[in-house]
């Protein structure tokens, strides 16, 4: 049993931004399943663009030709967060995407303005057109250019040696040390496109350097709770008249 969905004819959009490391992935999907809600990670799109090329041989670094290869990206993703099965064409690259080969040359894609325009309309069309009442879209500059109207905007962070042990726990076999210099690599690789360390006007930052996961998430929700109340035409707490999970 999930919690009481919203009534609403357009779904309720919650953004959440943050650095590597910051759990706003595994934190977002969470917070979609406690509430019913859809899950959108923006980020396995670029991967999946990343991969198409790469299987194109085509060099990430040349920007005029992963521009021409996105006409022929058919790229479908299940937005349920339990689920989130990602294809391009027939292929399923869920996995195959979270290679460290993908890894290491995605922010070469993603640093490309004419990639980004167009993924951000897919994104923006994936928001609108969700069957479910709310969706959680978590990524690089979803709070601010992807749907800078959303009604719960959220800045996801922590110490940078906070997000460097938790991602060296979830790999397992790496030291926080190594983990630490490869995200502090990959924020200043996406730094040169948007800034994701600073709340802009109107976002809410969650810091979690002092919470466990639960807490994260229940943070999270309070914010949500809040958005919901404050705008306008709200209905209902999301969070009442029902139980978690």
């Amino acid at each position: 049993m999930t919690e009481d969905s919203l009534s609403r004819t357009t779904p309720f959009v919650v953004a959440v931004d943050g650095p590597a490391g910051s759990g706003k992935s595994s934190v977002s999907k969470a917070v979609a399943a406690r509430l019913g809600f859809a899950f959108l990670d923006t980020g396995a799109a670029y991967r999946s663009l990343t991969w198409f090329a790469r299987q194109r041989g085509i060099d990430v670094t040349d920007s005029a030709a992963v521009i021409d290869a996105i006409a022929d990206f058919d790229y479908r993703v299940d937005t349920e967060p339990n689920s989130q099965r990602v294809l391009v064409g027939e292929t399923d690259v869920t996995t195959a995407i979270r290679d460290p080969e993908v890894s290491a040359r995605v922010s070469a894609v993603a640093r490309v303005p004419e990639v980004r325009l167009r993924l951000n309309e897919l994104f923006r069309s994936i928001l609108t057109g969700t069957d479910h009442d709310g969706i959680v879209a978590e990524g690089r500059d979803i709070t601010t250019v992807v749907v800078p109207d959303a009604p719960a905007r959220i800045l996801l962070t922590a110490d940078p040696e906070v997000r460097a042990a938790r991602r060296a726990g979830e790999l397992g076999g790496h030291s926080a040390a190594e983990v630490a210099s490869q995200l502090h690599a990959r924020d200043r690789a996406d730094s040169h496109v948007v800034d994701f360390m600073t709340a802009a006007p109107g976002v809410t930052t969650v810091d979690s350097t002092e919470l466990d996961f639960e807490q994260t998430v229940d943070a999270v929700i309070d914010v949500i709770r809040a958005a919901r109340a404050a705008n306008a035409g709200a209905t209902a707490d999301p969070s009442r008249g029902g139980t978690d999970a």
